[in-house]
């Protein structure tokens, strides 16, 4: 049995740094599962280990941040995430037993999915996950079991219940905290106390997002609501952005030290480093705390948290809701910036019969105006409601919930999330790609903004009303799939739907069908095919776009007779528009080319009386 519980009570304990900086700072890129090294490098995890020992560092923590079976799967990995934890433990017990003085294993286990994922992944999933990793790392002989960088008050706790059943293991219990000094999830440190004061946790800590002296001041508070163990692993300041996706940090070990011996003189029993923290770091803590006594302290409790509701949105929402079928236009954004060009084309579709103008998002990787930026534009100048199209591909979450909330201010009501194309597409086929969120993430991310919270669930000054749109794609080759996750969509908070453009009905009627116990209305996209060539093209070399074979049939022999095509691309169009009437809540008329007059006949089909 670990006397672990006993120690951390009895006297100041300094854990390690940093893993992961290490094994980047030995090659590994950032995008890999470290965890991972513990099979395939474990010579270099062992000489981590080593040097922290060396430090002087009382407990080591295992290479198993992140070796949940939902991570390493985010990572590739398809064996046994059991294989990893073992292992893991293994290599930091051969560096604490060779160092020749009592050392504590910790086995480190993260939030058992990634932020992204949290609430795309339910509660029991989550906590099967990392049941099966602390049954591992209890199984291989750890000493104790590190909760950490948990920044989602629900997920620690549920973390700490399973960890406590299925091991019996003392827990180190770890929120992270920003410099705002409350966690990503909205909790001060009282909360914090208080939803753990009942759980079976032998200390209580903060690692990560902040440094030294931020650290302190939430420690201070921690102090104040309980008399359990607490321990301080702050990262070494801000990382510096050296080249491209690699940044470094810089924090004096002598500055660091002092802090760490301001946490301890504080009452705090176990102080070390996380993010950017070094062997050096580590030193100069066990430096700096070695005169000082340890702490005695035992246990206490402590209270709770709140939220927010929408307000007005636009033209559409009404109309969606009152039954009425809605025709829309769809244009892209001008290349290089010029407003003007479509100012005027969007003045021309109104007048011929589209209600409201959707700008498309950009096509890739090029310099075009911004979507929003445009939408706001056109809804100023010519006076038409528009619909904005949010891509998330090129954008961190901070940035496109800034953007939304920028837009909302300046008149913005509807929007239509979407993923985006991959950067590799367009001019610049090396420009990087962001993908913190989908397009599920940033109908949340809406959704969440509707409801007054950001995307750390923080409460706002304000809410915006925004009417949220997604796309679905009839045409996809898996059909399952794409009701499914546009049923996640829904689930998310999509309020309605836009199809991607379709070129038969055969599967929009099936979707329509299947969806409709969601009650939520579909607007069918139509694009009219510029000629055979086109059409192939898309048939063959664009995923999950279906063209029929007698589509691509009947402009062959046009292609043959020496016709271009478009006629008869604008002729099979109009038929799918009028024939999408009896299916649909909406059509959406896709403008190719600036055409004015071709859209203006789907426009015709759209708005005639039927039958």
């Amino acid at each position: 049995m670990s006397d672990f519980a006993e120690a951390v009570r009895e006297r100041l304990l300094v854990c390690d740094g940093a893993m992961g900086t290490m094994l980047h700072a030995a090659g590994n890129s950032l995008d890999r599962s470290l965890p991972e090294l513990n099979l395939s490098n474990p010579e270099l995890v062992s000489t981590v280990h080593e040097s922290y020992v060396d430090a002087g560092a009382d407990i080591l923590l295992t290479n198993t941040f992140g070796a949940s079976r939902p991570r390493l799967a985010e990572h590739g990995f398809s064996g046994d995430p059991g294989e990893i934890n073992r292992a893991g433990v293994r290599l930091a017990r051969q560096a604490a037993r060779q160092a020749g003085r009592p050392i504590f294993v910790g086995g480190s286990v993260a939030p058992a999915v990634s932020a992204g994922r949290r609430t795309q992944v339910g509660a029991a999933d989550r906590a099967a996950a990392v049941r099966e990793q602390v049954l591992a790392l209890a199984d291989a002989g750890v000493d104790l079991l590190v909760l950490e960088t948990f920044g989602y008050l629900d997920e620690l706790a549920e973390a700490v219940v399973t960890a406590s059943a299925a091991t019996g293991l003392p827990i180190l219990a770890q929120a992270t905290f920003t410099a705002e000094g409350h966690t990503p999830g909205g909790q001060t440190p009282h909360e914090v106390v208080t939803a753990l004061a009942e759980l079976d946790v032998a200390a209580l800590g903060v690692n990560c997002t902040v440094g030294p002296q931020r650290m302190l001041a939430v420690v201070e508070q921690l102090r104040r609501h309980t008399t359990l163990p607490l321990s301080a692993q702050p990262n070494a300041g801000l990382p510096r952005r050296v080249h491209g996706r690699r940044f470094e940090y810089s924090l004096d070990h002598d500055y660091f030290a002092r802090y760490a011996r301001r946490c301890a003189e504080r009452g705090v029993s176990i102080v070390g480093g996380c993010c950017g923290t070094t062997p050096g770091h580590v030193r100069a803590i066990a430096a700096a705390v070695s005169e000082l006594d340890g702490r005695r302290t035992s246990r206490g409790r402590a209270a709770k948290v709140a939220v927010a509701a929408p307000a007005e949105q636009g033209g559409l929402a009404r109309r969606l809701a009152d039954g009425d079928f809605v025709v829309a236009a769809e244009i892209a954004p001008p290349q290089g910036g010029v407003a003007e060009e479509a100012a005027e084309l969007a003045a021309d579709l109104r007048q011929r019969g589209a209600e409201l103008i959707l700008v498309s998002g950009a096509g890739g990787a090029r310099a075009q105006l911004n979507s929003t930026s445009l939408a706001l534009h056109l809804q100023s100048q010519v006076g038409t409601e528009t619909i904005a199209t949010v891509t998330t591909w090129d954008k961190t979450i901070m940035s496109l919930q800034a953007d939304l909330l920028g837009a909302h201010a300046f008149g913005a009501r509807t929007v239509v999330c979407e993923t985006g194309n991959p950067p590799l597409r367009g001019d610049y086929p090396n420009a990087d790609g962001i993908w913190e969120v989908d397009s599920v993430g940033l109908v949340e991310l809406v959704a969440g903004l509707n409801d007054g919270r950001d995307c750390d669930g923080l409460s706002l000054a304000t809410k915006t009303s925004f009417h949220i749109g997604a796309r679905c794609n009839p045409g996809a080759e898996d059909v399952d799939a794409e009701i499914a996750r546009t049923r996640a969509k829904i689930a998310a908070g999509a309020q309605f739907l836009i199809t991607r453009p379709v070129y038969e009905l055969t599967t929009l009627r099936w979707m329509v069908a299947e969806l409709s116990d969601e009650g939520v209305p579909i607007i069918v996209a139509v694009s009219p095919l510029s000629g055979f060539a086109e059409a192939e093209f898309l048939a063959y070399e664009v995923p999950d776009v279906t063209v029929p074979i007698s589509t691509l049939s009947t402009l062959a022999q046009r292609e043959r007779a020496g016709d271009d095509g478009r006629g008869v691309g604008l002729r099979l169009a109009s038929e799918l528009v009028e024939q999408a009437r009896s299916l649909a809540d909406g059509v959406l008329v896709v403008v190719r080319d600036h055409d004015a007059d071709a859209a203006a006949r789907l426009l015709a089909a759209a708005t005639s009386p039927p039958g």
